[in-house]
C-alpha cells in the first residue's frame, strides 16, 4: 500500500525531472524562463554539491537554482540522465540516476551514478544532497587541458 506522501512525492519529482528536460530542450540557462521549475522548489530551497566538483558549493532559493543551472551549462556540454530509480519516496526521496556526460572544456566523456537524497516541505523540494561515487574523476574529466 502507498501512502499519500509517497505519491506527493513521486509526484513532484517527476514533474520536475519533465520540466527539468523541457527547461533544457528550450536552451536552458540564459535562453529558457526558469518559470518552468520554480514550481517544484520551495522557495527557500537548498542545494549541496561536492566543494571538489566546479558547480560544487551550497546553492540556496530560486536564484540560487537559476545560478547553480548556469555552472552546470558552463561544465557540461551534455549531462544526460539515462535512467533513474526511485529507492525510497516519502518526506525524503532517495534517486540512483545514472549520468552519461561531455564536459565542456575538455570534451571528455564520462558515465557516473549519482545518489540524491531529496526532503520535501509543503509539497515542494526543500533540500538536495547529491553523492558522487567518484568527484576527482568528474572535477579532473571537467578541467581544460594543459598546453604541451
Amino acid at each position: 500500500m502507498t501512502d499519500s506522501s509517497t505519491t506527493d512525492s513521486l509526484a513532484i519529482l517527476t514533474g520536475m525531472y519533465t520540466a527539468e528536460a523541457e527547461y533544457l530542450a528550450a536552451g536552458g540557462p540564459g535562453e529558457a524562463p526558469f518559470d518552468v521549475l520554480a514550481p517544484f522548489f520551495a522557495p527557500d530551497v537548498v542545494l549541496h554539491q561536492a566543494d571538489a566538483l566546479p558547480y560544487g558549493g551550497t546553492w540556496r532559493g530560486h536564484a540560487g537554482m537559476e545560478r547553480f543551472f548556469v555552472e552546470m551549462s558552463r561544465t557540461w556540454e551534455v549531462f544526460d540522465m539515462v535512467e533513474q530509480e526511485f529507492l525510497a519516496t516519502g518526506e525524503t526521496a532517495v534517486v540512483l540516476t545514472q549520468v552519461r556526460a561531455r564536459a565542456r572544456a575538455s570534451g571528455r566523456e564520462l558515465a557516473f551514478p549519482i545518489l540524491q537524497t531529496v526532503a520535501f516541505k509543503d509539497g515542494r523540494i526543500a533540500e538536495v544532497h547529491p553523492f558522487y561515487w567518484d568527484t576527482a574523476a568528474i572535477a579532473a574529466a571537467c578541467a581544460a587541458p594543459t598546453g604541451t
